[in-house]
Parts: structure tokens; sequence; C-alpha cells
């Protein structure tokens, strides 16, 4: 009993710490050009395929510690993490770069089977 409670006491901080710092890591490919778009202003959006998606989808948010170059489609390992409180007009999720799996410059300009939002 007492090598039962003591082994639930030395693991359970470090469960809790695996559920706390678990986030979602999803692929994304990102078109090698942005297109415009109309948020809360017109602006450029990034076209993506999440995942194994087929169709282009616009994206409107920004992924940090990604730095887009037109002209390159790139696919990305990309760290999803819900926001507690976003803006009013913001995301309530923060995309955040994982890792930049390929980058191959392409100029075909990829064709948006839907205006889905991706970033809300």
């Amino acid at each position: 009993m007492k090598k039962s409670v003591l082994f639930i006491i030395l693991i359970l901080p470090f469960m809790l710490w695996q559920c706390a710092t678990h986030q979602d890591v999803v692929r994304y490919t990102i078109a090698s050009n942005c297109v415009d778009c109309f948020g809360v202003a017109p602006q450029k959006c990034m076209l993506v395929k999440k995942g194994d998606a087929s169709n282009w989808e616009l994206f409107y948010s920004q992924i940090e510690g990604f730095n887009y170059e037109p002209g390159y489609e790139y696919v990305l390992e990309v760290k999803e993490e819900k926001v507690e409180h976003p803006a009013a007009d913001a995301s309530s999720i923060k995309y955040v770069l994982v890792k930049e799996v390929s980058k191959i410059a392409k100029t075909a300009t990829p064709e948006v089977d839907g205006t889905t939002d991706t970033s809300k």
C-alpha cells in the first residue's frame, strides 16, 4: 500500500506535466503565393493545406518563427496552441513553427477551393 501511494506521488507530477505541455503538431503545406482576402480589412492571405487535405484554404493568421518567401511551396510542422483569451478579431489558436520540412521553388498559382478560415 505504501509503495503504491509513493509511486503515485512520484509519477503524478510527471503525468500532469506531460498533459500540460501537450500541443498538437500539424503538417501544413503553404502555397508559393499569397492571395487577396478580406478579414477585418483587405489583406493578403497564405494558401494552406492542413494535414492530408486536398483543397487549398485561406489562412488569415501568421506562423510564429516562419519567414514566408513568395515563389516557394513549403511543408511545415506547426504547433497549434490554444489562446485562452483572444482579442475579438484574433484567432483562438496560436501557430508556432516546429520544423521546416521542405522548401521547393514553384511558380504555379493554386486555386482556392473555398474560403474556409483555418485560423479561428
